[in-house]
């Protein structure tokens, strides 16, 4: 695939993202795209041909644009420990219920699409696989003796925040990072035990 051709897709997949997050599942048209990305009428048929290539061509993108969330500038360097984790984990969610919020909006459309649409669902789970595995890995490292199971109730505390703070009750006043922190911090220490702190 040419240089113009990775371009394009990028930009009908992140366009396709601008507008689930702006006008829900229903505005996410190949016309739609078209319009807000000003290409050619017809040029995101000839990318993604269905509705369901063009979600996936979405799911993907999405993938990419959280990781590069996770690691932009400014994240913190990883530190050792429980406390470490915690701070990276309040850096992402932090950084993707404000600066990312559009991005969070579009994943949160995207997770209940899944729901109705198998081949979505296996698109989407598998995206998310690398966060999870990722995630086991730093847990394993500060000391997790059931890093999958942790693993699972922390993306679960995760995306109740992202939930909360993107579409919920506390829309309006995202948490601040430090209050995350504090929140990471102690689900650690119950997974953890009292004594792992630092």
């Amino acid at each position: 695939m040419s240089t113009a051709q990775t371009s394009r897709a990028e930009l009908i997949a992140d366009t396709a993202l601008a507008l689930l997050a702006e006008r829900g599942m229903r505005g996410l048209t190949h016309r739609a795209v078209d319009e807000a990305a000003g290409l050619p009428q017809g040029s995101t048929s000839n990318h993604a041909r269905t509705r369901a290539a063009l979600l996936e061509a979405a799911v993907h993108r999405l993938a990419l644009r959280e990781s590069q969330t996770a690691y932009a500038s400014g994240t913190p360097a990883p530190a050792p420990g429980p406390e470490g984790l915690a701070a990276l984990l309040a850096f992402f969610l932090h950084r993707s219920v404000t600066e990312a919020r559009d991005l969070t909006r579009a994943r949160l459309e995207i997770a209940l699409e899944a729901t109705r649409r198998p081949e979505l669902r296996v698109v989407y789970d598998t995206a998310g696989r690398v966060f999870r595995e990722q995630l086991e890995t730093m847990l394993r490292a500060v000391g997790s003796a059931e890093p999958e199971r942790h693993a699972r109730s922390l993306i679960a505390w995760c995306d109740g925040v992202l939930f909360h703070s993107v579409a919920g009750a506390g829309s309006a006043s995202p948490p601040p990072e430090a209050e995350l922190r504090a929140g990471a911090a102690d689900l650690l220490r119950g997974m953890l035990g009292a004594g792992s702190g630092g």
